[in-house]
């Protein structure tokens, strides 16, 4: 069996999981999260641990993935996950207004961006912006939308970026 899927699932305090058919509700002090299990999954509850059963050895890997899921699930109405961007160019900045993100990334107008639903983006300075949510997979893709609007160049390293993404420079063309 899949290593990941033999591991079992630790319940923090104060996170509620009910498990009804193939529909797998999480509840915590961040949020709640719903999630649709597939058919040859199942998941056995013992007071604070989860584990994930496959139904047959063809399911195996989808134990694993399924377990991460949940895994996931409970981190993020815990703890909650976050992204961390930042702008680098000269006039570039980023402006938010309730769910609305304004940026100026040297178009001749400005990219309006508006988060979905459990989503929530803050604006600490006008080159930083921090992503934070419940769900792992919506706010990754949040990030990866707003760094799509303006990705990093080789030659000056202008654009959106992940704090910690390294921009690999080019060297300019000699005559």
């Amino acid at each position: 069996m899949s290593r990941i899927a033999k591991a079992p699932i630790e319940l923090p305090a104060g996170v509620e999981v009910n498990v009804q058919g193939n529909q797998v509700n999480v509840k915590g002090p961040k949020g709640s999260m719903v999630l649709q299990l597939h058919s040859a999954i199942s998941l056995e509850q013992e007071e604070k641990v989860i584990k994930v059963k496959p139904a047959s050895d063809s399911a195996i890997p989808m134990a694993g993935t399924f377990r991460s899921l949940v895994n996931n699930m409970i981190i993020g109405v815990t703890n909650g996950f976050e992204k961390k961007l930042k702008l680098v160019g000269i006039g570039y900045r980023a402006q938010v207004e309730g769910n609305k993100l304004t940026l100026a990334l040297g178009f001749s107008h400005p990219v309006v961006y508006a988060a979905p639903e459990g989503v929530t983006i803050e604006a600490p300075s006008q080159t930083e912006l921090v992503i934070k949510g419940c769900d792992k997979q919506k706010v990754g893709q949040v990030a990866a939308e707003i760094r799509s609007f303006r990705p990093p160049e080789p030659y000056k390293g202008k654009g959106v970026r992940y704090t910690d993404e390294r921009v690999v420079r080019k060297e300019a063309k000699k005559a």
